[in-house]
């Protein structure tokens, strides 16, 4: 059976329960627009007249069936199984404020203090000043709290500190490292990518078993505290862009600054080879978690573009792809989008190392204007939340029952 680096091995049994849930029709229109690649081969699995067939891995094994709702079925459709809540479903407003009975987890994208480095996530144009995503994406998750909390959600930060959520460390890795490169054709790797630059650098056994640490093993416990302690409505995956800036040792600034949110999907056939992707990916197709989560994300990239005048950036490569008429709006397969079982919103404001935007991040979160570059602006952070919060009131506002 082929997994994900650090996947499990799927419980098929847990599609039965979508039996009779969508039509055939619905199932290829999600999986046409949103889930699969555009011009992709043909997926590992087959859909039939009346129901879905997916192979479950195992040599021998009957596929698994899915049966599709058909024209005598009850017209009623009934609540996908989950935990979460779309906002057609939360209790009526009454009068209260309009994020009243959300569960949001805020989850701050990567790691700070001492991991920074190593996610090469810290950015420094000289000594005694630099910014790391981490501390940058923690800020803004505290600042977006006492926000939502103010409207009447149940807010929850995934990581409340600097340091990860797993347990485990780069150490605990080694040999799932010289698995994978042994697998890719490398079975005597280099150890240490000291001094080592470029591809060079990723074909060691340490950068694998770091990227295994802070890429795979802490998303997963990441997911595992989203989907079994908090259990949201909502997740908001909190970033910040960046454009390639070269020697982290010599920095290089970008002309360019833009915004993107990404939703799950454009699955490579490749990546569907893997048995526990394919699972997830169905049952988030199943679960109708896209009929949320498009609508969200295209109310919190509008409401983004309005509070930090940021254009869209425009991917070129075969890894994400447009779902709806929103420029800011993509789709694309992500550990954490896929992994959540929720509607997720993945936000990616602002290129840290455009020369603005890395004044104003070195000068935190603060109210008001200051003088930067030889003009005022704003904090980038309070112009993020702003935007998150306005995008999330309007689309409550939108689709929420007063009474």
């Amino acid at each position: 059976m082929k997994l994900s680096p650090l996947g499990s091995k799927p419980d098929w049994t847990l599609l039965d329960a979508f039996a009779r849930s969508m039509s055939r029709a619905e199932f290829e229109k999600a999986w046409r627009e949103i889930y699969s690649q555009p011009n992709s081969l043909p997926p590992p699995f087959e859909i039939t007249q009346e129901a879905l067939l997916v192979p479950g891995g195992q040599t021998g094994e009957p596929p698994r069936r899915v049966s599709f709702q058909s024209a005598a079925d009850s017209a009623d459709r009934p609540a996908p199984p989950g935990f979460w809540r779309s906002a057609s479903r939360l209790p009526p407003l009454q009068g209260r404020p309009v994020l009243s009975d959300l569960v949001i987890a805020l989850d701050p994208g990567h790691l700070g203090g001492q991991w920074a480095a190593m996610e090469e996530r810290l950015l420094s144009f000289q000594p005694g000043e630099d910014i790391r995503e981490g501390d940058l994406s923690l800020l803004t998750a505290r600042v977006l709290k006492q926000r939502l909390t103010d409207l009447g959600a149940i807010v929850h930060l995934v990581r409340e500190n600097a340091e990860p959520v797993t347990s485990r460390r780069p150490q605990d890795f080694d040999q799932d490292a010289r698995q994978l490169l042994t697998e890719s054709g490398f079975a005597s790797p280099t150890e240490s990518y000291l001094g080592l630059v470029g591809d060079a650098k990723l074909l060691t056994v340490q950068w694998q078993r770091e990227k295994l640490f802070y890429r795979v093993s802490e998303i997963h416990a990441r997911g595992g505290k989203v989907n079994h302690q908090i259990r949201p409505d909502i997740v908001l995956c909190l970033h910040y862009n960046a454009e390639s800036w070269g020697d982290a040792s010599a920095p290089q600034f970008s002309p360019l600054n833009h915004l993107h949110t990404l939703v799950n999907g454009c699955y490579a056939n490749s990546e569907l080879m893997q048995q526990d992707v394919r699972f997830e990916m169905l049952m988030r197709l199943f679960g109708r978690v896209h009929e949320e989560e498009l609508p969200l994300a295209s109310a919190v990239a509008e409401g983004m573009a309005r509070s930090t005048t940021l254009p869209p950036y425009v991917y070129t490569t075969p890894n994400a792809r447009r779902v709806n008429d929103n420029p800011y709006v993509y789709a694309r397969n992500l550990l954490a989008n896929r992994l959540y079982l929720c509607p997720v919103v993945y936000l990616e404001p602002y290129v840290m190392n455009h020369e603005e935007t890395y004044r104003r991040l070195l000068a935190g979160h603060y109210h008001g204007r200051t003088l930067i570059g030889g003009r005022l602006v704003s904090s980038a952070i309070e112009d993020y939340a702003r935007g998150v919060v306005d995008g999330l009131v309007k689309h409550y506002q939108k689709h929420r029952r007063n009474s």
